[in-house]
């Protein structure tokens, strides 16, 4: 790598500095090389993940930089020809001035790259093996980036009618309120109101972009996207300057089904995008919940198909049936039947995620402070609910 490209030690520090501030020199080389491996690949590509896998990224690229004999990189898993055409259409990227570019666009807009072996790598990618992403361009906070456990994937059709979007946003402000993570395209409709219902509760979201990190796309949800970065975080696999192209649309919701834990489709017609989503989530083996829509809807042609045909899918038309899609118990299981209407309604007034003063809780419920205070002492003497710094909320695991 170093003598075919003539990069210097100090050439990587330049450039990886500041998108990876904490590492060391060796540590820079390594995250440069999955870096120029998602500049040379397009999304997706098994071969390259193939020989990642064999080598790691820094000896596999200089395999390829060295342009060898296919048959020198074939083995059992990759054949010479796949070795052939591979290196056919990386040939064209393989010119470190653009790539360094690229690095200092990433660097203009303050994004940061996230390596596999980060601790805030979303767990759920390493199920996409050999066609998985090489690093996550990141705008926002990295931490936000969920386990599958805690997201659910909200999609759906942009042309959404009123019905689709009302749904959207209940849903995601459902969810919120349980502690999930909300992830989505930033695209119009379907997911722009996920997004925003979850922005508006004060929950975490994630938008996964089809282009670089730098253009956010489309250019309409500009302000949306800057808000999600603000509380949560857009991501890309795409380097820094890359289009948004219908390919990489196609390879993004790849991204989408596998950071999430469940997938939900709300209104897609006959073909809709989101219907390769489904068909994503199918093949990692995640739940996929479908909203019914009126049959006369050519919005919600698409999600009645999916019903009818695919196997893998569960209708859902609550808030409650899509946490039973995550495993979780509706939030019903919070109550007792011999509640009585104040701790009802005190249970009612908190959230999962974000913790409420006494004050908030009095207001909410519409009960005196003196009442809430005694209450909320009880409850948490039972283990019902938690006294955080900031005040009080759910317990995530009160919910099995």
């Amino acid at each position: 790598m170093t003598t075919t490209w003539n990069l210097s030690d100090t050439d990587i520090d330049r450039a990886m500095g500041p998108l990876r501030p904490d590492d060391d020199v060796t540590d820079r080389r390594d995250a440069f090389a999955e870096v120029a491996w998602g500049f040379l690949t397009e999304p997706g590509d098994r071969i390259a993940g193939a020989l990642i896998r064999r080598w790691g990224a820094a000896d596999s690229l200089s395999h390829i930089l060295s342009r060898p004999a296919a048959s020198n990189l074939a083995d059992d898993d990759v054949s010479a020809t796949d070795v052939t055409e591979a290196l056919a259409r990386w040939e064209p990227r393989m010119d470190a001035p653009s790539l360094f570019r690229s690095l200092s666009t990433a660097v203009s807009v303050g994004a940061k790259v996230v390596r596999p072996s980060d601790s805030v790598w979303p767990s759920g990618l390493v199920d996409l093996a050999n066609h998985g992403p090489r690093v996550l361009w990141c705008r926002g906070d990295v931490h936000a980036l969920p386990s599958p456990e805690r997201a659910v994937a909200i999609i759906g059709a942009r042309a959404s009618t009123g019905y689709g979007e009302h749904v959207a946003m209940d849903f995601a402000a459902g969810l919120t309120s349980r502690g999930f993570t909300v992830v989505s395209g930033g695209a119009y409709g379907i997911d722009g109101m996920a997004h925003r219902a979850t922005l508006a509760c004060g929950g975490s979201t994630v938008a996964v972009l089809a282009g670089g990190i730098d253009q956010l796309y489309p250019a309409g949800h500009d302000e949306l996207l800057r808000r999600i970065i603000a509380s949560g975080v857009v991501i890309s696999e795409v380097s820094p300057g890359g289009a948004p192209t219908r390919w990489r649309f196609l390879q993004r919701n790849r991204l989408i089904a596998a950071m999430a834990g469940a997938t939900v489709v709300i209104e897609a017609g006959h073909r809709s995008g989101s219907l390769n989503t489904a068909t994503h989530a199918r093949d990692l083996d995640r739940p996929i919940g479908v909203v019914p829509g009126p049959i006369t809807s050519g919005a919600s042609a698409g999600c009645h198909r999916l019903l009818r045909t695919n196997p893998a899918t569960t209708l859902v038309s609550s808030v409650a049936d899509v946490a039973e899609l995550m495993g979780h118990g509706s939030p019903s299981d919070r109550f007792d039947a011999r509640d009585s209407d104040t701790v009802v309604r005190i249970l009612d007034s908190l959230s999962s995620t974000k913790p409420r003063t006494v004050d908030a809780v009095a207001a909410k419920a519409g009960i005196d402070m003196a009442t809430v205070t005694a209450t909320l002492g009880s409850l948490e003497a039972e283990g019902r609910v938690i006294r955080a710094i900031d005040g009080w909320m759910h317990p995530v695991s009160s919910r099995p």
